[in-house]
């Protein structure tokens, strides 16, 4: 899919003040790690995550998901009443019914003409939406657009940790597709898009691909359908299975991407989803891209779901690691196994959101390292 007329106009993002460590997620499961004499470090180790961000208790889902919105909106050129699609596109939501995009709607002041709708894709979520509305744009049925999205952590994490802990049923084998539960992070991104006659940037959309390999739907699966701030979820991961099979619909869907921009060499960069390191490096590899060029922000965020992808573009944009590289590939991978990438070409860095001492700690020295590289 090839688009003419959309541009990127924003991406507001908002972090979780709460982090913990890897070392604080074995601490709560030191019954589960005594018991089946796990060594201490095994879950970084084995991740490359160090720590991930939970919301303070109570949080509901729409209050970032408002605020990411409005700063994104805020700092674009768009106003409130020109934006006519916005999607709420995280696998969390704050109710089964109302949509929680009607939360963000009311709070945002968006004209009654506006389509307002939640949209379910695991961790393609943001990235499905953003096709959606660069469509209704491309089309000429709406101007401009935004998707937006809120992941929690805390309840799958905590309910994880909880279950290990009791069940002394489980041993070194069947502890294992639990794992990738208690690499998940929480995070809130949302971006806006806009027709190229009504951007005030030149940040293109360019084309866009997707692939379905559905018969591997079962290798991730959370529990069944929950939602509000007391849901209690597990997840059960085959993580090495899906590794691989991951990687395999990765690597055709980028093909189809290379296809489509018909262009031999188009990327100068690019943003994986955030799974962890083993998933970076293989996904690379497979595809012939070099890490220095591909941002990531797993290993101090974790797996944050349907917003990792785009918050990682955002932090990127943030710190000038695209600044000399323009043309930038999203690969994106959700469970199913679903994938979408995109081809975006990058003017500026319209990123708006407030960064802690602990996130400037974590990106200074990719920026540093970054700035030096391009001297």
């Amino acid at each position: 899919m090839l688009f003419q007329r959309v541009n990127i106009e924003s991406i507001g993002f908002t972090l979780p003040p709460e982090v913990y460590a890897s070392s604080d997620i074995e601490e709560l499961l030191k019954p589960a790690y005594q018991r089946l004499r796990l060594p201490a470090g095994r879950l970084e180790l084995m991740s490359g995550i160090r720590e991930r961000r939970f919301w303070p208790r109570g949080t509901s889902i729409s209050h970032p998901s408002l605020r990411s919105a409005q700063l994104a909106l805020e700092g674009s050129s768009i106003s409130p009443d020109e934006i006519g699609c916005l999607i709420h596109a995280s696998v969390c939501r704050d109710y089964l019914e109302p949509a929680t995009a009607c939360s963000v709607h009311a709070g945002l002041g968006l004209s009654a003409d506006c389509w307002v709708y939640d949209l379910s894709n695991a961790c393609l979520g943001l990235l499905s939406g953003m096709v959606q509305i660069a469509t209704l744009i491309e089309l000429g049925a709406i101007r401009a657009g935004v998707v937006v999205g809120t992941e929690s952590s805390r309840n799958l994490v905590e309910s994880t940790v909880n279950t290990l802990n009791q069940d002394l049923s489980l041993t070194r084998q069947s502890i294992k597709p639990s794992f990738a539960s208690l690499t998940i992070g929480s995070g809130s991104c949302a971006i806006v898009l806009a027709d190229r006659e009504l951007s005030q940037t030149d940040n293109r959309l360019h084309a866009c691909v997707a692939r379905a390999e559905c018969q591997h739907h079962q290798l991730c699966q959370s529990d069944t359908d929950q939602a509000g701030s007391q849901m209690q979820p597990l997840m059960q991961t085959d993580s090495e299975q899906l590794l691989h099979a991951g990687v395999g619909v990765g690597n055709r869907t980028f093909q189809q991407l290379l296809s489509v921009c018909k262009v031999p060499q188009p990327f100068d960069a690019t943003v994986c989803h955030q799974v962890g390191a083993a998933h970076r490096k293989m996904m690379l590899e497979s595809l012939g891209l070099p890490t220095e060029t591909d941002f990531s922000t797993f290993a101090w965020l974790g797996n944050t779901g349907s917003v990792a992808l785009p918050m990682a573009l955002a932090l990127g944009l943030r710190t000038g690691f695209f600044q000399h590289r323009k043309r930038v590939a999203l690969l994106g991978i959700g469970s199913g196994i679903n994938s979408v990438m995109m081809d975006t070409e990058w003017a500026s860095a319209p990123v708006y959101g407030e960064l802690d001492e602990n996130a400037i700690t974590n990106l200074q020295p990719v920026a540093a390292q970054d700035a030096e590289r391009a001297l």
